[in-house]
Formats: structure tokens, C-alpha cells, sequence
């Protein structure tokens, strides 16, 4: 058998899964499991991951890259499943995997959306976090390079691409003239008038540019989507998370660009339980879920990661965390299903995927008849909601 890379995490790490397949192409018999490490659950879903795939593939090489392979290397190393790591700085460099120094370009699958790697790393230190020690500090890729990322998704036939990285927001600081993401998508729909849709992945709302604003807020191939790296609602906790920005500042962005862009939909990542939370600031994590009208929530229970300050605060008990985790996930869900029904009846262009769904540019779920086919745009004018999916 061929290379198989499986892939855990962000949306970085998909579109660098993308790229190994393009760059193994031809490997004999080798296994890739691209890890993850943000919290201590996606290192359980590593190691289990790992097995399976030595269960599957008993006989293949079984290499593992990724932010556990860094961060939980000694680890990792013992599982007697595992025959190498390869570091994370280094998976996308062809000496790494002894095979011809020859351009990374993602594999040429049928899919729907193209990941545009344009940032890795990060140079900030909040207190709960491992990734830089997984990543390293903040790297940008140039606008040449992005650009022809970009060209070779949508030969490929892709109708939209998403931009990634760690911290997508800083991507330019570090190099000549440090310009902001902006620029970048700018640069882009410039290059690529054919490109019907530009989403972003994760945001850091402290980093947006005026020239990305402006973007969110009145350019129609730029997805009325926005999801913030928020972590919380409670402006003390943000402060020992050692955030950069606080609860006012979050509910100023979005409420700035929502009087530009009605329609717009956000998403968050929120923190259950960080410690020394209290209820107080439970109340205001769940409160800020209503005041940014959140549709698309990713809630990450606090997981203590090696090496963190957060780690050597008081803890709230698992017990507490788990419940309050809950909650958050119940009032996101309210939220959203509202957020839904008020999409009924409102004609949506649809990005067909496999499994007869797609999404539209706001990312709601849409159910579509089986025949459209993977990759195309579809109008469509949804007349209900089924379990958590517009449908017509």
C-alpha cells in the first residue's frame, strides 16, 4: 500500500496533511499520523489514532509529525507502535522524509475547499497554551508563495479557499515592510477575480487591520463568517489567560461589523473552567455567548498542558469543569438553533460536499439533494430545520 496520512486538529493541520500527500506521493508503505496537542484529550485522540493505524497497517512505517510529537516527544517515542517522529518545524521539508527536494503541493483530490497554509507559529505567551512550543515563533509566508497556493487549489477546481495558520491575524510581521492580513486578501481577490469565495479560519480580533475589516464588512467574496480566538467572557480571566484584548473590545468589533454586514455569522472558542474561574466569570463567559450572538462555538473544557503558568494556578475541580463545559455547549446550541430558523426562507449559494450537505457563506449546514455534485454552487431557499440542518 501507498502513503496514508491521518490528521488530527486545527485546520493548519489539514491543509499540511494536504500537502504531505502530495509530498509522499509515491511512498511504499509508510503511515503519517499528523498529531495534536492543544489540549490533553487531543493527545489521548493521538495515541489512539496511533494504534489504530498500527492495527490497520501492521506491516507499514508509522511516522508521527505534528504539536504532540513536539510537546509529548519522550512519550510518544516509547509507544512501541511508533517507528519515528519527525519535527514538527521540519514535516513539510522533503529531507526530513528522504524524498526528492521537489515543490510541496497539496494532492489533487476530489474536494471542495482548498486550505491555504499562510502563517505558522506564534509569538504570544498565553498561559494556557502549548502550541508554541509545538510550532515555534510566528513564520509568514510571502505573498509570491501564498498566491501560488492559491492558483494550484483552484486549477485543482476548487470554488473556495481558507486561509490558516496559528495565528493567521499576525501573519506579515516578520517580513519586509510588516504588512497586515489585509493586504493579503486583498492581494488575493486582486490575482484571482474568479474566485467566488475567501474564508478565513481562525481570527485574532485584537490583530484585525483596518483593511481586513473593511474586507469582513463589505466584500462580498470574503465569507460573512468570522470565528474569533476569543477563550472568554469575563474581562480577569482573560487577563491571567494573558489575552490581548478584553470583553469590550470583543463586542465592539463584532457590533461594528454587524451594522456593515447584517448577515454576518460568528464563531468563538471558549475556555470552561480556566482556573481560578468562579462562578461570576462562568456567568459572563455563558453571557458573552448571547451578546456576540455566537452560532459556531468551539468549547475546550481547561486542560492543564506541561510546562504552562495557567498549570500552576488554582484549579477548578473536572467535576465543575465538565458541567460548566455543558452549559456553554447547551446556550451556543440556543443560540444557534435560533440563528437557523431565522434562515428559513432566505435564498443561500450553497457549496455542495460530499454526503449531500454543503454550506453556505455564513457556514449553516445545508441538506442537498444527492446528485449535486462535490465542489459546485447551488442556489438554494431552505424551508426548514432538521436536526440542526436547513433543508428545502
Amino acid at each position: 500500500m501507498t502513503v496514508e496520512v491521518h490528521s488530527l486538529g486545527c485546520r493548519l493541520n489539514i491543509s499540511e496533511s494536504e500537502t504531505l500527500r502530495g509530498l509522499l506521493r509515491g511512498a511504499e508503505d509508510l503511515v503519517v499520523v499528523n498529531s495534536c496537542a492543544v489540549t490533553a484529550e487531543a493527545v489521548r485522540q493521538t495515541r489512539q489514532a496511533i494504534r489504530r493505524a498500527r492495527k490497520e497497517r501492521p506491516e507499514a512505517r508509522l511516522i508521527v509529525t505534528g504539536c504532540a510529537a513536539e510537546v509529548e516527544r519522550a512519550m510518544l517515542s516509547a509507544m512501541p507502535e511508533v517507528d519515528g517522529l519527525v519535527p514538527n518545524t521540519a514535516k513539510l521539508d522533503p529531507r526530513a522524509w528522504n524524498v526528492p527536494v521537489a515543490p510541496a503541493l497539496p494532492e489533487r483530490r476530489a474536494y471542495t475547499r482548498g486550505f491555504v497554509q499562510v502563517q505558522n507559529g506564534c509569538d504570544h505567551a498565553c498561559t494556557f497554551c502549548v502550541i508554541p512550543q509545538g510550532r515555534g515563533p510566528s513564520r509568514s509566508r510571502n505573498v509570491a508563495e501564498v498566491l501560488h497556493d492559491v492558483a494550484v487549489h483552484l486549477d485543482a477546481g476548487v470554488n473556495e479557499v481558507v486561509l490558516t495558520g496559528v495565528d493567521l491575524t499576525s501573519w506579515g510581521g516578520d517580513l519586509d515592510g510588516a504588512p497586515r492580513l489585509g493586504a493579503l486578501c486583498e492581494a488575493i481577490l486582486t490575482r484571482f477575480p474568479a474566485l467566488p469565495r475567501l474564508r478565513l479560519s481562525s481570527i485574532d480580533g485584537a490583530e484585525v487591520d483596518d483593511a481586513l475589516f473593511e474586507l469582513l464588512a463589505g466584500e462580498a467574496r470574503v465569507m460573512p463568517h468570522v470565528h474569533l480566538s476569543l477563550q472568554h467572557g469575563h474581562d480577569l480571566i482573560l487577563k491571567r489567560m494573558k489575552r490581548r484584548h478584553n470583553r469590550a473590545d470583543a463586542v465592539d468589533l463584532v457590533s461594528a461589523l454587524r451594522a456593515r454586514r447584517p448577515d454576518i455569522a460568528i464563531g468563538a472558542d471558549l475556555i470552561a473552567g480556566f482556573p481560578t474561574e468562579d462562578a461570576e466569570a462562568h456567568a459572563a463567559n455563558l453571557s458573552i455567548i448571547k451578546a456576540l450572538q455566537v452560532v459556531h462555538g468551539h468549547v475546550f473544557p481547561y486542560s492543564q498542558r506541561p510546562g504552562t503558568p495557567a498549570a500552576r494556578m488554582p484549579q477548578v475541580d473536572a467535576a465543575t469543569i465538565k458541567a460548566r463545559a455543558a452549559e456553554l455547549r447547551t446556550k451556543i446550541a440556543e443560540v444557534r438553533a435560533n440563528w437557523l430558523t431565522g434562515l428559513i426562507g432566505q435564498p443561500l449559494s450553497v457549496l455542495a460536499e460530499r454526503g449531500a450537505k454543503g454550506h453556505a457563506p455564513n457556514f449553516a449546514p445545508v441538506r442537498l439533494p444527492g446528485d449535486v455534485q462535490p465542489g459546485t454552487l447551488i442556489r438554494v431557499m431552505p424551508a426548514r430545520v432538521v436536526e440542526g440542518i436547513l433543508e428545502s
